[in-house]
């Protein structure tokens, strides 16, 4: 039991790092991006093309992989969103897009890598002992990561200007466009920010398993959960519903098969939600 509460930790904080970008994005757009999960592929299979195929040291290919990342939701922005927004598109139309956005994503994946699985060129090392439980270095260095980049958005939302920016769109976009934000500006800023750590949460993926043009969409619907039980629009509610979900998928194993963990999470889902139908955090 023991191990799967270590081994749900360290799930959870990749899901709780994904999903802090999907939330921050729905607060301020009001709208579900379903290309999120694909985002975090791009992360991945970027950091193995650098690492793996170009002998990039693996910490600066992942850093290389975050900044093209968000780059290209940047981009994405100035030729798709942008042109949206103006347009005044409705949240549907935007979900739409983002499932084609998605899929071209999934697969320029598969076009230029293939569709087989890939893993990062790392040495192999005997775990640490802890009476019953073995953790391995790799996923220390997940929760480490996790744990730190959680702390860097805290900090981001709550001591710089950009990150007030962010909270006074979240409250009221109008009232911040009347108060002289440049809207366009900070939503730039949320989708470098929001796609980079998706970006994060799938580079440390891929230090604990294999990566494949599919593995964002099998986390997509996690990640929508953990948004969803922690309080949609709270970035905080996100943190903490990832970690219960991925606790919640790797305990279920203990007494079900594995294919029935991420139904298990969901269920949870829903019976939190008859309590407090706004989420833990939700306002």
């Amino acid at each position: 039991m023991l191990q799967l509460v270590v081994n749900g930790l360290v799930l959870g904080s990749i899901l709780a790092l994904a999903a802090i970008g999907l939330s921050m994005m729905y607060s301020i757009l009001n709208f579900a991006n379903f290309a999120h999960g694909d985002f975090l592929a791009l992360g991945a299979y970027l950091t193995f093309v650098f690492s793996a195929i170009l002998g990039v040291h693996l910490i600066l290919a992942g850093a290389i992989a975050v900044v093209i990342t968000a780059l290209v939701a940047v981009c994405c922005d100035y030729v798709i969103w942008k042109p949206m927004r103006k347009k005044g598109a409705g949240s549907v139309t935007l979900i739409i897009i983002s499932i084609g956005l998605a899929l071209f994503l999934r697969n320029l994946i598969i076009f230029l890598w293939g569709p087989d699985l890939k893993r990062y060129d790392l040495p192999v090392k005997r775990g640490i002992e802890l009476g019953s439980v073995v953790i391995t270095q790799n996923q220390i260095v997940v929760i480490i990561v996790a744990v730190i980049c959680m702390f860097l958005v805290h900090y981001l939302l709550k001591k710089t200007t950009i990150g007030k920016a962010m909270r006074a769109l979240s409250d009221n976009i109008n009232l911040a466009k009347a108060s002289g934000i440049d809207v366009d500006r900070v939503i730039r800023y949320t989708w470098a920010i929001g796609m980079a750590l998706a970006a994060v949460g799938g580079i440390l993926y891929g230090l604990i398993t294999n990566i494949n043009p599919n593995m964002g969409w099998f986390m997509l619907l996690p990640m929508f959960a953990a948004v969803i039980l922690g309080g949609i629009g709270s970035p905080y509610g996100a943190m903490l519903g990832g970690i219960i979900i991925g606790l919640a998928q790797e305990l279920s194993t203990a007494i079900l098969p594995t294919e029935y963990k991420l139904a298990v999470a969901f269920v949870i889902m829903i019976v939190v939600l008859f309590v407090r139908p706004r989420g833990i955090l939700g306002s």
